[in-house]
């Protein structure tokens, strides 16, 4: 033991938690330690091997906790003010409606703006974005002179489910379509895809089917937030360390690897970039527009990210990442009120990138 206390998290003790963790932000471990998430978690009560009738089940009965904890989380805060909000219902390739939550500035000005084209979290399989979280970062982006617009895309598991890859796909890609074809009634300059986590996945990989089909054109920059885009949590190769360093910490990969199973249930996409974005290529990334890859210091996934950087890079792409310290998985976009400053600063950090792309 004595030659790997150095290591960090599980790495030098397999008993940590994010809660003992040095690194954790003190704040942050306040909040978790009130729900209860500061510690080692629940065991699950099923596996990646179960049927897809006992996954889609499961989703469903955690997805509305969830959903509850972010309610809990955004309960106090005060409302965004000069923010005006409305929806829209679009048609998506598969004939389906799909809900576009469109926040700017009030006043109701069209004088030509940035957008974000934001893709909510939740692995691709759970979550809303019409959540309190998702409703909130609209609110906050929307207030830093931002036109905002948040996909409401099919989901695989959960109560917008159950529609495995690559229908939650074709949603975001058809909400990118209706948002370019719609500039000039919305007063957008520009286009940045951006998310977390699921979101994360989904920004990168309508990304690189925009480069295959022809779209390219229609992105301006590129801002992916804890991108979840291996698919290799049953298994994880300890090249991505932060999978075995940071496991549990909020995030573990057993949950992970079930919600793959969700996601691409017969696993025949497992090694395709548009469900798993880090198996692409170099020449998949080739001529693609500005990145920005933000990661957790404590994230199970904090290294895919990395890796998928420092393939934009080798492939001549302007790319920068990001690591927000002291915090786990997403928490930057989560802990609102209790990392005000941190969460300002990656809202402020997406917003001067959208300006200047």
């Amino acid at each position: 033991m004595s030659e790997n206390v150095a290591l960090p998290g599980k790495l030098g003790d397999p008993t940590r938690t994010l809660g003992t963790d040095p690194r954790a932000d003190s704040r942050m471990v306040e909040t978790l330690a009130q729900l209860g998430m500061a510690g080692e978690p629940e065991p699950l009560p099923l596996t990646a091997d179960a049927s897809a009738t006992e996954i889609y089940e499961f989703t469903a009965v955690i997805e509305p906790g969830f959903e509850m904890l972010f309610d809990m989380i955004y309960a106090d805060l005060p409302v965004v003010e000069g923010v005006e909000s409305h929806t829209e219902v679009i048609s998506g390739v598969d004939g389906n409606d799909i809900n576009l939550y469109i926040h700017r500035p009030a006043g109701g000005s069209r004088e030509p703006r940035p957008c974000i084209l934001h893709i909510h979290g939740g692995g691709m399989v759970i979550l809303k974005a019409s959540g309190a979280s998702y409703r909130r970062w609209r609110d906050e982006l929307a207030a830093l002179d931002l036109v905002v617009v948040g996909v409401e895309f099919r989901n695989a598991g959960g109560a917008l489910g159950p529609h495995p890859f690559p229908a939650g796909l074709n949603d975001c890609t058809s909400a990118l379509e209706w948002v370019h074809a719609n500039a000039a009634e919305l007063g957008v300059s520009k286009i940045v895809v951006s998310g977390e986590s699921g979101g994360g996945n989904l920004t990168l990989a309508t990304t690189l089917r925009a480069s295959r089909e022809g779209r390219l054109h229609m992105i301006d920059g590129v801002y992916a937030q804890c991108p979840y885009i291996s698919g290799a949590y049953g298994n994880p190769p300890m090249e991505l360390t932060s999978l075995h360093e940071n496991d549990g910490y909020f995030l573990g990969s057993e949950m992970m690897d079930i919600m793959v199973r969700a996601y691409d249930p017969s696993g025949e996409n497992l090694a395709n970039p548009l469900a798993w974005p880090l198996n692409a290529e170099i020449e998949d990334l080739e001529g693609l527009p500005p990145h920005v890859i933000s990661v957790n210091e404590l994230d199970p996934l904090r290294d895919e990210g990395l890796a998928y950087f420092r393939k934009l890079v080798k492939a001549g792409v302007a790319a920068h990442s990001r690591t927000v310290n002291g915090t786990c998985h997403a928490g930057d976009v989560i802990f609102r009120g209790a990392l005000p400053e941190v969460y300002a600063a990656s809202a402020r950090d997406l917003s001067t990138f959208a300006h200047n792309c």
